[in-house]
């Protein structure tokens, strides 16, 4: 099977650690082990992952170091999207003993400039801060904030992708069976001009559903959103909650869950499994060779293939 799997951004930094490069190479070297397995299993592989942690804290150095010139994020994801994919291509690298070829492309997603999201900013990137400090923030660099469970965070616009002009490279790299590391943070936000040129835009995609949208334009047999959570739960944070081991597409868009957290995932594993002979699965990063076995996590597929 082609395979493309979502790290969630536990595999890369777990809530309350150091935004180090020792934690984070840490993490990936454990997320690493479990993606080898499903490469051993037999299946080509395709990885994504999250940057927010990464690019808001590019963001504060370039503040603290020239306020007036600081990056804009295209280019503050590129970056991270490039030291993020560096850590898991050699951790993948040295799990598989290097009998194969391991690659990561930095890839431009595009998004509509006429999409609401750049109205009402929702995605969140940078460190936690109480709501005194983010609201001094907030002031002092023209960001917009929102709560974060009982912390405060900045947030950006999170449009929805709508294509990956870079598909081909990617195509051409999967027929040579090279497994790829690509898209990292939802891929590189850009808007296209009138003469069909492309330019970069402050923006963050959400990484769940520009992954569905990857899956779906290669043709992949599964897609894995791999978080720190073993299943999507019905009535979670309730003493009724319980896993949910199977889902159609339908059924999955119909679930009340968190905005921030389970929802985008479920939504974006709804909209990959609709109406063709493929499936996705919501779990733990460490069940994933048993997700695509139906033996953890929740499977959200069409009728048939429950």
């Amino acid at each position: 099977m082609l395979v493309v799997a979502a790290l969630g951004g536990n595999a890369l930094l777990r809530r309350g650690e150091p935004l180090t490069a020792q934690a984070q190479r840490a993490n990936v070297a454990a997320a690493a082990q479990a993606l080898a397995q499903i490469i051993r299993a037999g299946h080509r592989l395709v990885v994504t992952h999250g940057n927010g942690p990464q690019i808001g804290l590019l963001a504060l150095q370039g503040a603290a170091y020239k306020p007036d010139e600081v990056f804009p994020l295209d280019v503050l994801g590129a970056e991270t999207d490039g030291m993020i994919g560096y850590m898991i291509e050699q951790a993948l690298e040295n799990a598989l003993g290097h009998d194969r070829p391991v690659a990561t492309l930095l890839t431009q997603v595009e998004v509509d400039p006429k999409d609401p999201a750049f109205d009402t900013p929702t995605k969140f990137i940078g460190p936690v801060y109480d709501k005194a400090e983010a609201e001094r923030l907030a002031q002092a660099r023209g960001w917009n904030i929102a709560a974060d469970g009982p912390h405060w965070r900045r947030v950006v616009p999170s449009p929805m992708p709508s294509d990956i002009p870079d598909l081909r490279v990617l195509e051409l790299l999967i027929g040579h069976d090279v497994t790829l590391i690509c898209a990292g943070g939802g891929g590189i936000p850009v808007v296209r001009r009138a003469d069909g040129s492309l330019i970069g835009i402050e923006a963050v995609i959400d990484k769940d559903h520009a992954t569905a949208l990857l899956a779906h334009k290669l043709h992949a047999d599964a897609l894995l959103l791999l978080t720190d959570v073993e299943a999507v739960f019905r009535d979670f944070g309730t003493d009724a909650q319980a896993p949910i081991a199977r889902l159609t597409p339908e059924d999955a868009t119909r679930l009340n869950l968190p905005d921030g957290s389970m929802a985008p995932k479920v939504a974006a594993a709804a909209s990959f499994a609709s109406g063709g002979d493929r499936f996705a699965c919501v779990g733990r990063l460490d069940d994933a060779l048993a997700m695509l076995d139906g033996r953890a996590g929740t499977t959200i597929a069409d009728d048939g293939r429950l």
